[in-house]
């Protein structure tokens, strides 16, 4: 795990923070059962109950790696940090692109010319540079938690990685690199038309006025521009699987221009991308979330990126604009309060901004050079193609959901997020017959160094639920639809409490797994088993990304037969955001879609029968 600065706030922090607890073995195994039962044939479910009992036995191989798991929570600050951290992301060999790296889409802007839309970048890296220094100084508010058991300060730590890590490409598994001394602001690399660029941030000390960052990014434009020294696309290599790109950057840092250049990247505060703009796509919800996730792919602006950095403002000049975010060092609500921060900044910003420069003299911005060899030349081509291959594979529909929000959820007294995860349930049951194992992230910030932890949301009281909902003969009454919707929503409100409390089953499980490998013991039959291994495919990849300002959150599905679902619920709608890939023939994301909004009307219909007021006086009773 990447070690932080030990700031006094820091220490603080961890003082009043708890630990994230350790669950009791028998709880988690009774769990976990309860988990999969229904959604495995019966006889392999017999299998794995016997598989499930011999390690939970006394005195049993469960036990004794229990036994460590208590130990190792002694000693660490998070006992899961790291186990969860390589099996989430790092040992994840996939591109980041669409596979793992979300994406947060501002509304669209309307640039008049490409002066506009420098405007708008200045105005981003002045607000970066603004949440930055409140990062550094430790001046961000605390979060507290939301919904469920609010109010509970969470854990700060992720927004010290938001502008200070860089992951690093390598066979077999990658690393986070975390700078632990890195105070005040720094240089930012802008990406335009393919070429990488130097924007310091300070001059003589100073930070950097508007008027000068935009005279910068303006000689940026008009460099990129020279096609003489043009150099080849290198930021496709870091679209590519994780192994090919770390053949490709071995091969790269080979000559000390390319290590040069790639150092500049790698201990930037973040990448602000100038994406030219493409008149032949529409712009509506669906293809901004797409062009967010992959940039179009190589002929568009999917080379006018570098994925490993954590942090990539984008600014189109077809006013697609936000932030693609490499996922390992933070969580979503971090990305949305710092990009509600920055449009809040902006539209705080006087909308006729100078440009006029001082008489000082500016640099010029360094252009990051390269020596690409015929071997790394080669490699080009073929991330190209398999950027390409992405952008045609990916599904995306984004929609808002009009009928109603949150607030008429909160007046049948169940929590949104738990009655949006049945609804998710009911339309994918309506799509296949079926329920899947389906991941719903639950934060664990309220904990030292907490991330996230899994509610399993297709549960058996979901599942009877949606088969009274769907089912024609015989029919079921309201009333016994009612009290199985009721039931379905108390268990996952109850499941999610668990989950943010430290006592979900998935990273209790992976802890036990990953002891055993450390112990380099034969790894125990509970997962060797195919229940656990089909367990851990989320055909359904979901999460809550709410926001106060007009954004959304995509991201692509986990599962190559799977869909990835992303909802924001603000008081009186819903935005979606349905991903699959067309290459799959169980998958149609316009086909889920769809299949979800007559889920949700049909629940709204039932609960607006269910509560039906009773029948007022006439006006004239009485008279």
């Amino acid at each position: 795990m990447p070690i932080l600065p030990k700031e006094p706030s820091v220490e603080r922090e961890k003082q009043e923070l708890p630990k994230i607890p350790v669950p009791p073995l028998g709880k988690t195994l009774d769990t976990y059962l309860n988990c999969v039962q229904h959604l495995v044939p019966e006889e392999q479910f017999r299998k794995t109950k016997a598989a499930v009992e011999k390690f939970g036995a006394p005195g049993g191989v469960g036990e004794q790696l229990q036994k460590k798991l208590l130990e190792r929570r002694e000693k660490t600050d998070n006992w899961v940090y790291d186990y969860w951290l390589e099996d989430m992301y790092l040992n994840n060999r996939l591109a980041l692109p669409v596979n793992s790296s979300p994406a947060m889409v501002f509304p669209r802007q309307n640039f008049r010319d490409h002066r506009d839309a420098l405007r708008f970048a200045t105005r981003i890296i002045r607000g970066v540079l603004d949440f930055k220094a409140r990062i550094d100084a430790d001046d961000l508010p605390v979060d507290v938690a939301r919904g469920q058991l609010a109010g509970t300060p969470m854990c700060m730590q992720q927004y010290r990685r938001m502008f200070s890590s860089y992951r690093f490409p390598a066979p077999n598994a990658d690393s986070l690199s975390v700078k632990v001394d890195c105070p005040g602001p720094e240089h930012m690399v802008i990406a335009c038309k393919n070429q990488f660029f130097v924007l310091e941030t300070l001059l003589n000390g100073k930070l950097m006025t508007d008027a000068e960052i935009f005279s910068q990014l303006e000689k940026i434009m008009k460099m990129a521009e020279n096609p003489n020294e043009r150099a080849p696309p290198v930021g496709l290599l870091t679209s590519d699987g994780r192994n090919e790109w770390a053949q490709a950057r071995e091969a790269l840092v080979k000559d000390p221009v390319n290590r040069d250049s790639m150092a500049l990247i790698e201990s930037s505060l973040c990448l602000v991308c100038l994406d030219d703009a493409s008149s032949a796509l529409a712009l509506g919800d669906s293809c901004r979330a797409a062009m967010m996730l992959h940039g179009g792919g190589a002929e568009k602006n999917g080379a006018n990126r570098w994925y490993d950095k954590s942090m990539q403002f984008v600014v189109g000049l077809n006013g697609v604009c936000g932030v693609v975010c490499e996922h390992s060092p933070f969580e979503g609500i971090v990305l949305v309060q710092c990009s509600e921060f920055l449009l809040k900044y902006i539209i705080g910003s006087p909308s006729k901004m100078s440009t006029a420069v001082s008489g000082k003299a500016l640099p010029v911005p360094k252009r990051l050079t390269w020596k690409v060899s015929p071997q790394v030349q080669g490699f080009i081509p073929a991330s190209a193609g398999r950027l390409q291959r992405s952008v045609k594979n990916l599904d995306m529909d984004v929609f808002r959901f009009s009928a109603y929000g949150k607030e008429f959820i909160k007046k049948q007294k169940m929590s949104p997020d738990a009655f949006i995860q049945v609804a998710l349930q009911l339309a994918f049951y309506r799509c296949t017959g079926r329920l899947v194992p389906t991941y719903e992230s639950a934060s664990t910030r309220r904990f030292r160094e907490g991330r996230v932890d899994n509610i399993r949301s297709a549960t058996k009281q979901a599942l009877a639920f949606v088969q009274a909902a769907t089912r024609e003969k015989p029919a079921a009454s309201d009333e016994e639809k009612m009290q199985k919707l009721k039931e379905a929503i108390r268990v996952q409100t109850d499941n999610t409490i668990a989950a943010i409390t430290g006592n979900a089953i998935d990273n209790h499980l992976l802890g036990l797994l990953k002891i055993s490998r450390d112990l380099k013991m034969e790894k125990p039959e509970i997962f060797c088993d195919q229940t656990y291994v089909s367990s851990n495919q989320f055909i359904l990849s979901t999460s809550q990304v709410p926001t106060t300002v007009e954004m959304f959150c995509c991201y692509g599905p986990v599962v190559a037969n799977g869909y990835g679902a992303c909802y924001n619920p603000q008081s009186d709608h819903i935005v979606f955001c349905v991903s699959s890939f067309r290459e799959s023939t169980e998958t149609s994301s316009a086909v889920f879609s769809g299949a979800l909004k007559e889920a949700l009307l049909q629940i709204r219909d039932l609960c607006i029968r269910a509560h039906k007021p009773p029948q007022s006086p006439a006006h004239n009773a009485g008279k």
